[in-house]
């Protein structure tokens, strides 16, 4: 499964455009303009699990370091502000690393 069979390749390259510059990553725009926050939780989940590359059943900071290029391989790596800021804004419960369950919440809030 690629991200291109849940998302818009046009959706996609329009909301990494619009983060191309360092610090200007916005999740809920980029979900937004992706289009995933119109997804259901099911294709939501079944992005996280791309995004999981080491199926470990979570989005740790070095995931999420490399998230647009997960999308777009020629995307830029996110600051490690973009990335403290990505993970504290869905880390429900603390732990350093984004689960299934919180990337739907933060996804579909």
């Amino acid at each position: 499964m690629s991200l291109t069979s849940i998302l818009s390749a046009d959706d996609i390259q329009n909301a990494i455009k619009d983060c191309e510059a360092p610090d200007t990553f916005c999740y809920k725009k980029f979900f937004k303009l992706c289009g995933l926050s119109s997804k259901t939780p099911k294709e939501v989940k079944d992005v996280f699990q791309i995004l999981d590359e080491d199926n470990s059943g979570y989005i740790e900071h070095s995931e999420l370091k490399f998230f647009l290029q997960r999308f777009i391989p020629s995307a830029r790596t996110l600051t490690d502000a973009e990335t403290k800021s990505f993970i504290s804004a869905a880390d429900d419960d603390s732990d350093g690393k984004i689960g299934v369950d919180e990337f739907q919440s933060m996804v579909l809030s």
